[in-house]
């Protein structure tokens, strides 16, 4: 019998046993090593953060399965798989559960080289992804990134990896800012945005170019618009759940500045999660995007309540939580 995490109600955590069938047809029988916490988008949904009439009230409906984002070994082939084979480590878009069955072209292979909990991060890395095509980065570019969390981690190793500079991390968590200058960030503040004028102004004179907010908070998002320079290029990499709070202010007017949204779902032929990840892996066996020491807390899927506790209650002391299905594999 497989196991897997649910979310019962708001605040409400706990496992569930279920079974899996075998695989069809250009499927895999997928055995689950380590399922990374997303625990942004997790925790917006354990807590309910969000109005009604939302998509992330159309999105939640209980039971409510959490996870999208692991490192697996194939465990079975079904007929016609070409791809994979018995023992082979993937990563997919799978939640926290031990077992999934999955069709073969939804699975990456992960190379040697790589640990299981670092592989995991595949899918915040290809959100970020997302925003990063958005900001059309580009050599010499000034950024901000508004949020060090994990989707903030991810997006401001993609903007070092793609030339811009200067990288500036804002987050209130200097254990977090200090994490995004381990993985390429060239400045961090550890303050809000909207606190911190004078020493964005030092490090970006008139503005940076792109500024990218990844926390999906309304008033970050004034302060973004704010800090913004004239024509500037602002990126919302993170949606609210309280849309009526977040509106424009006169500096999008006044400075002309160029709002664009990204969404993990904004995915075409040429840039998609097969494309980005495979991408992402040469970049870190290349030692040019670091996925290493972002983990700070590991639960069993049977400890799942404290997980979500920690996650709640623990913002300035967590980065990547994950769970092990497997030890040892």
């Amino acid at each position: 019998m497989e196991k897997r995490i649910l979310f019962t109600g708001k605040a409400q955590v706990e496992m569930e046993n279920f079974e899996v069938k075998a695989p069809g047809a250009g499927e895999l029988k997928l055995r689950t090593l380590v399922s990374l916490m997303s625990t942004g988008t997790e925790n917006i949904v354990f807590n309910r953060l969000f109005e009604e009439g939302t998509g992330w009230a159309a999105w939640v409906k209980y039971p409510f399965y959490p996870g999208y984002t692991s490192c697996l070994v194939v465990e079975e082939v079904g007929e016609g798989v070409t791809k994979f084979k018995k023992g082979d480590r993937v990563v997919a878009r799978c939640g926290h559960a031990s077992a999934h069955i999955v069709k073969e072209d939804s699975c990456i292979a992960v190379p040697d080289g790589i640990k299981n909990d670092e592989a995991a991060w595949f899918g915040l890395a290809k959100i970020a992804a997302m925003g990063a095509r958005a900001a059309k980065l580009g050599l010499g570019k000034s950024v901000v990134v508004v949020g060090a969390g994990p989707i903030g981690q991810m997006t401001a190793r993609w903007c070092a990896a793609a030339g811009a500079n200067p990288v500036v991390i804002v987050d209130t968590v200097e254990m977090r800012v200090k994490m995004a200058l381990k993985g390429g960030a060239t400045h961090g503040i550890s303050r809000p945005l909207g606190a911190a004028k004078e020493e964005l102004d030092a490090i970006c004179p008139g503005g940076p170019d792109i500024i990218i907010d990844s926390t999906g908070h309304y008033q970050v998002f004034t302060d973004v618009l704010h800090a913004a320079k004239r024509f500037g290029r602002v990126v919302l990499l993170g949606d609210t759940g309280t849309p009526s709070k977040q509106c424009l202010t006169h500096d999008v007017m006044n400075k002309g500045l160029e709002i664009v949204g990204a969404h993990d779902c904004h995915e075409d032929p040429t840039w998609n999660t097969s494309i980005i990840t495979d991408l992402l892996f040469r970049l870190v066996k290349a030692g040019r995007f670091s996925l290493s020491g972002l983990n700070t807390h590991n639960f069993t899927p049977e400890q799942n309540v404290e997980a979500y506790k920690t996650a709640n209650e623990k913002r300035a002391e967590t980065m990547g939580i994950t769970f092990t299905w497997q030890a040892g594999l």
